[in-house]
């Protein structure tokens, strides 16, 4: 499918990422709170590299199997609905989000985690909320049908 229409985003989504953990980088520092046991943060850090590589990797690997862009400033050219695609329409959003977590509970950035509901909240709502209108309009009901099979996020 060709088109030159991009879905409209601004920023990076990875960046919304990064500036949660930046903040909450800041506040550990001004305000700190004890993290939990070592054996804890290397246990959670681990799952969440784990689904995050598993979600992020797998998705750009459908994503350029389907000959489409995984850059949201580029027009998407295919619907991939395979994969991590299967459990989540936001597989790469999800994966961030475990790779967050993963970073800041291996690194003690409490404060980060709990900054993680506000970035998700923006994620939805700058990323998400301007590429889902931009993919009806594009695949129309194929992706009507997608949406009512698979979550958002999980």
């Amino acid at each position: 499918m060709e088109t030159s229409e991009t879905a409209g985003i601004k920023v990076p989504p990875p960046l919304f990422y990064l500036a949660g953990l930046l903040a909450g980088l800041g506040l550990e520092l001004a305000f700190p709170i004890d993290g939990p046991p070592t054996w804890v943060r290397v246990a959670v850090a681990a799952v969440g590299v784990a689904a995050s590589s598993y979600l992020d990797l797998g998705a750009m690997g459908r994503f350029a199997r389907a000959g489409t862009n995984v850059i949201p400033f580029k027009p998407t050219t295919a619907l991939v609905t395979d994969g991590p695609f299967r459990i989540s329409r936001n597989p790469m959003y999800v994966g961030m989000a475990c790779l967050y977590i993963a970073i800041a509970t291996a690194t003690g950035l409490i404060w980060a985690l709990i900054l993680l509901p506000l970035v998700l909240i923006v994620v939805d709502r700058l990323v998400i909320a301007k590429e889902e209108p931009y993919l009806e309009r594009l695949f129309g009901e194929p992706y009507l049908d997608y949406k009512r099979r698979v979550r958002r996020w999980l």
